[in-house]
């Protein structure tokens, strides 16, 4: 017999194709032991992992951008409805800049969440 012959020992036939399928299942269920976790954006189970460096960047500068767009439309709003110009938009432009700064700092892990502060004296 050769090893290309779809008989068996026993001269019955066989099919390879559940063979090499019973095969191929083994060795993916032995690499699948041997790989380690997923270190992507999504772990195996679902939960979220660590954002990408471009994705955080983007993520502050849309931060800071909104913030001071948004205090740029709220004062020239103002200016154009109350008549304070030029007023409205510099204390609200101003503002804005500072909701800027601050989104960014919250959204960069710069201020801890409510209630897991560690006290800083004992450490």
């Amino acid at each position: 017999m050769t090893g290309n012959d779809p008989r068996g020992d026993d001269g019955t036939d066989r099919n390879p194709d559940s063979d090499l399928s019973a095969r191929l299942k083994r060795l993916e269920m032995q690499i699948d032991r041997q790989r380690p976790p997923a270190s992507g954006p999504v772990a195996r189970d679902g939960t979220p992992g660590e954002p990408s460096s471009l994705g955080r960047a983007l993520r502050l500068s849309t931060e800071f951008v909104a913030g001071v767009l948004a205090g740029g439309i709220l004062g020239w709003a103002c200016d154009r409805y109350l008549g304070t110009k030029p007023w409205g938009l510099i204390v609200l432009l101003v503002l804005g800049f500072g909701a800027g700064i601050y989104n960014v700092m919250r959204v960069s892990g710069f201020f801890s969440a409510p209630g897991t502060q560690k006290d800083r004296a004992g450490t």
